[in-house]
């Protein structure tokens, strides 16, 4: 999801145009003020990577450039990498919409491998739909090493719902709500949307755990992949940060790993009440005891917040 209304978009027509529209629901503003630089007292930094959301690319200036920016004012001498999924801008924002997530994560796990100031490991963040997609990477790419996950709004178990429509017209989202339900996990709708991919329905689990090309295997809902759960835990931690007023992702709860009960869509759970902790399928139980597990909460729509809040809240772990 692009930070802000920044990145232009090249007129997509056709059958493209509701992917387009879907994607626009999740587009949320990100607000940062001026703060206080904070050095690394002895001068030792952990390069970043860095994934953007829908929408946006790796360069905008007034996006993803400012948040690169902002952080290598923060910390001196620190190397980010803020990830092009693509050989330009233009691509990194379209694939951004509609390249297979899994063909994605194999792009950056080949870009991340092949670049030697990394090779002793590197800590992540990912902005909206970054974060579930750096959350693969860790899990199926354990080298180089991912050292810390910082998740800023990411979506882990999904989203269900259409909160917020262009126009606020309500007709528009029961429109393409009504096209993902019925289409949502058709080969054709799963490999050519990315939201399709981590489109999570709780009236149709079974369909979801059998036809979701992305989100249901790294949330092993197949199967328990021990490689998965293995590199998970490698993490030292896995920073997850929720929107209190967020109206763009539905259920907010996902970012924090939560999500809606089964066969309904109202009632919510905890990720401590999900099987998938209970049962510790991905080894978050696991990592929780350990206290690798941290979860943020800030006021403001998606993405909004401002430097003395990041400065404060999420600086500390990039250290």
């Amino acid at each position: 999801m692009p930070l802000q209304t920044f990145t232009s978009r090249k007129n997509i027509n056709g059958s493209r145009m509701t992917a387009v529209l879907l994607c626009l629901l999740l587009a949320g503003p990100l607000l940062l003020v001026a703060g206080s630089p904070v050095y690394n007292a002895n001068n030792e930094t952990v390069p970043l990577v860095l994934w953007h959301g829908m929408g946006d690319s790796c360069c905008n200036p007034l996006s993803m450039g400012a948040i690169k920016k902002m952080i290598e004012e923060e910390i001196s001498g620190i190397y980010v990498l803020s990830l092009m999924i693509g050989k330009n801008v233009i691509q990194d924002t379209e694939n951004g919409f509609f390249m297979d997530v899994n063909e994605q994560v194999s792009m950056v796990c080949g870009q991340l491998a092949q670049d030697p100031k990394l090779k002793g490991g590197y800590n992540a963040m990912g902005f909206s739909q970054g974060g579930q997609f750096l959350r693969a990477v860790a899990q199926r790419c354990p080298s180089p090493p991912m050292k810390t996950l910082i998740s800023v709004g990411g979506q882990h178990q999904g989203v269900y719902g259409l909160p917020r429509c262009p126009g606020e017209s309500s007709h528009i989202c029961d429109m393409i709500r009504k096209a993902l339900n019925n289409g949502a996990y058709t080969d054709l709708v799963q490999k050519h949307l990315v939201q399709a991919q981590y489109w999570h329905d709780p009236f149709n689990d079974d369909l979801y755990k059998k036809h979701s090309l992305f989100l249901a295997d790294i949330n092993q809902e197949r199967a328990v992949n021990e490689t998965y759960k293995k590199n998970l835990q490698l993490l030292e931690k896995f920073v997850m940060v929720k929107f209190l007023q967020d109206t763009v992702v539905d259920p907010v709860d996902t970012e924090w790993f939560g999500f809606l009960k089964m066969g309904q869509a109202k009632e919510t759970e905890t990720l401590q009440d999900s099987v998938l902790y209970k049962e510790d399928r991905l080894g978050l139980a696991a990592m929780d005891k350990a206290g690798k597990l941290a979860f943020l909460a800030t006021k403001g729509d998606h993405l909004q917040f401002t430097r003395e809040w990041f400065n404060a809240n999420l600086l500390p772990y990039l250290h």
